[in-house]
């Protein structure tokens, strides 16, 4: 890592953050340990009141997509985070964390998507599992079907949850929309038996996936999107081109 890295604070930017264990060793190995990675994020979470967009905790390495805290600097909170999960799993080791952490600013939707997919496509590249929602590790399951883990993911579904609490948001708004032709047009009736027509993850519902759905898991894709790999690139230019302006208020830190 450059020793004159150079950190832009208080941008009202998201931030991708990688950091190692000591010389990229494997202690992410069991559950309990990944467990417990994850219950010290949600700490931080709360204790320094940021938003976490995605993540995911990896053998030897951790990607977040995090929003600068409302309190300390966003240094200061993965410093805690670092330090709350070593003292927990570092048992006679010397070191637990390689030393600092890559930040990349977001600066734009299009490098958030490309950030959030990368994060959940990180466990099907590096052979860990054949599709992302069977790593229980990341924030990948949240976006697809709204499931709820141990840290919590700012998105469409949360923010709904959040509204309904609030009583914002009405019954009738609260469910996900069904899929739409040619993704902005008229609602599609869809037959009884097509499993897009009644599943909780709604078109709509996933535009801050990134095509997470359209690519990462060939068998969550909805009816109207090309099965085939070669047509990737293609499917996320239409994602992002036309889903995710649709959610726009979980990105108001971008410039």
């Amino acid at each position: 890592m450059p020793s004159r890295l150079k950190r832009l604070h208080h941008s009202g930017q998201t931030h991708f953050i990688t950091f190692c264990c000591y010389r990229r060793r494997a202690l992410f190995l069991s559950d309990l340990t990944k467990d417990t990675f994850e219950s010290a994020l949600e700490r931080v979470r709360r204790s320094y009141r940021l938003y976490v967009y995605g993540h995911v905790v990896m053998p030897e390495h951790v990607h977040l997509l995090l929003s600068e805290p409302e309190h300390e600097t966003l240094d200061v909170a993965i410093k805690s985070l670092k330090q709350g999960v070593s003292r927990r799993l570092i048992g006679n080791a010397e070191h637990f964390w390689q030393k600092r952490y890559y930040d990349f600013n977001i600066r734009n939707r299009r490098q958030f998507a490309a950030k959030l997919r990368y994060i959940h496509r990180n466990p099907v590249t590096r052979g860990l599992c054949a599709r992302p929602e069977d790593w229980n590790w990341s924030s990948f399951l949240h976006y697809a079907i709204g499931k709820e883990g141990c840290v919590e993911i700012e998105s469409e579904w949360t923010a709904n949850k959040r509204e309904r609490a609030a009583g914002r948001l009405s019954t009738l708004r609260a469910a996900p929309l069904k899929p739409t032709e040619g993704l902005n047009g008229p609602p599609v009736t869809l037959p009884p038996k097509n499993k897009w027509a009644t599943t909780s993850c709604g078109w709509r519902q996933a535009c801050t996936t990134e095509c997470i759905i359209m690519i990462s898991s060939p068998h969550l894709r909805p009816p109207n999107v090309a099965p085939e790999r070669r047509k990737a690139k293609t499917e996320v230019k239409l994602c992002i081109n036309t889903l995710l302006p649709i959610s726009t208020r979980f990105f108001t830190n971008f410039s």
